[in-house]
């Protein structure tokens, strides 16, 4: 790749993130932000004095400015903030995608990079998108040039780095994590999208429900907010008209506007309803309401973590791994994100439904927690208490105590429950169904061989 490519990539995009063919790019590009004021929605990272705002200013140590790596859902400003940080101090920007370049090409743009910094003083920002997909060998390729700040690199990536970039580069580098949006920051960049001389400048106005359904078919994605309001006024466009309606919005992301407001009943209603069907065990009806929460936008994460608490409260020890499988599946939704992350859901969904299903477990802590919120529960008995202490022995502690490993069967005759529980106390009450019958015969078992009933 030579120098003159190079210097075409930064003409086909100036420094302010508009596009050289002005009003023919993309309104996501030509919205992108050209001050670090027009950002929206990254001020944990961007607060005076942090590693990237120093970066984006041209403030640098005393070895120059520190390369970055960018991690964080897509349209979250990833492309932008290198953008910015190439405008500043007069920097080249080159940018390489890892889908398409190689070792050679990053290798040359190293070598491009130490050209211009000996000749003219003026440094590189290498933009590299989706490092994820470097191999091992090709992100070796990048130390030289990080290690002697011939570069700065800024790379951008989706999944965690801990596991998709070599220790090495993610030592030299500073790791800024960035946040999707929230409603009202993807709702006030539509705002200026429509109002703005770079997109719209008031050509458009939009209906209030139109504006909802894009928010919400956002996902905290400003880039595909705006991608679908360009699409949206397309739309409004072909029909004469200048007000785009939730209809032109439909339209345009053939997607229907899903009747589900985050904020009030619906919220409420919807979960409630998979939750209901979860427990009911039927898979159609609580795959029905995860899409709808899904297609609505709600939080996978919150999806998720509804999933593991019904998992322990309405299945528990008839079938333990279904908490494994919500557990796995709240920690891959968390790392992953959408759109995947409704494969992860939908089996942890149909896991819950299929199994066998016992609330013993639940109804047994909330019983155990009633006795104690009405008083009762006595001292704990001598022999149980701690001797790890001065005194302890003295005092009687530990005493008579039996040692479960030294019974021929593991478990002996004990007293365990305080002396006013000894007689009544009886929380846990497995099922027949699932891996609990099993569990049923043993506790029978255990409480009989332990309390002697």
């Amino acid at each position: 790749m030579s120098d003159d490519l190079f210097s075409n990539q930064l003409d086909g995009e100036r420094r302010d993130g508009t596009a050289a063919s002005g009003a023919m790019a993309p309104l996501a590009v030509r919205m992108r932000p050209r001050t670090l004021e027009e950002v929206r929605g990254q001020g944990d990272v961007l607060k005076p004095g942090s590693p990237l705002r120093r970066l984006i200013e041209g403030q640098s140590g005393a070895a120059g400015p520190m390369s970055a790596i960018l991690w964080g859902p897509p349209g979250t400003g990833k492309t932008t903030l290198a953008h910015l940080a190439a405008g500043s101090a007069d920097r080249r920007f080159v940018e390489l995608s890892a889908i398409t370049a190689g070792v050679k090409d990053v290798r040359q743009a190293m070598e491009e990079a130490g050209r211009h910094l000996a000749m003219y003083g003026r440094s590189t920002v290498l933009f590299l998108d989706e490092i994820h997909r470097f191999s091992k060998a090709q992100q070796d390729a990048l130390l030289p040039g990080v290690e002697n700040r011939t570069v700065i690199l800024v790379a951008a990536t989706t999944e965690n780095p801990s596991f998709s970039v070599i220790a090495p580069l993610l030592s030299r580098s500073v790791l800024v994590t960035l946040k999707s949006l929230d409603d009202e920051q993807v709702a006030a960049v539509i705002a200026s999208a429509l109002a703005d001389e770079r997109g719209f400048a008031g050509a458009f106005t939009l209906a209030d429900d139109a504006r909802d359904h894009l928010v919400r078919m956002a996902g905290g994605d400003a880039r595909r907010a705006l991608t679908a309001l360009e699409a949206a006024a397309g739309v409004t466009t072909d029909a004469g008209g200048s007000e785009i309606s939730l209809a032109s919005v439909e339209q345009a992301m053939a997607a229907a506007a899903v009747r589900y407001d985050r904020a009030g009943d619906q919220h409420y209603d919807v979960s409630s309803a998979l939750i209901k069907s979860m427990r009911g065990s039927d898979v159609d009806a609580a795959l029905h309401y995860l899409a709808r929460m899904l297609e609505a936008g709600e939080d996978p994460r919150f999806i998720a973590r509804r999933i593991v608490i019904a998992a322990s409260e309405d299945i528990g020890m008839a079938d333990p791994t279904a908490l494994q499988t919500a557990v796995a599946a709240m920690h891959a939704v968390a790392q992953i994100g959408m759109p995947e992350a409704r494969i992860i859901l939908g089996q942890a969904v149909v896991h819950n439904c299929l199994a066998p299903k016992s609330n013993a477990a639940y109804s047994a802590i909330n019983a155990a927690i009633a006795d104690v919120r009405a008083g009762r529960g006595g001292a704990v008995p001598p022999h149980l208490r701690g001797t790890g202490y001065a005194g302890a022995t003295q005092l009687g502690h530990g005493a008579g105590y039996r040692y479960t490993h030294d019974e021929p069967s593991g478990v002996g005759p004990q007293q365990f429950l305080p002396d006013d529980l000894l007689a009544d106390a009886d929380y846990y009450a497995p099922t027949s169904r699932g891996w609990e019958e099993r569990l049923g015969e043993r506790w029978r078992w255990l409480r009989t061989t332990i309390r002697g009933r």
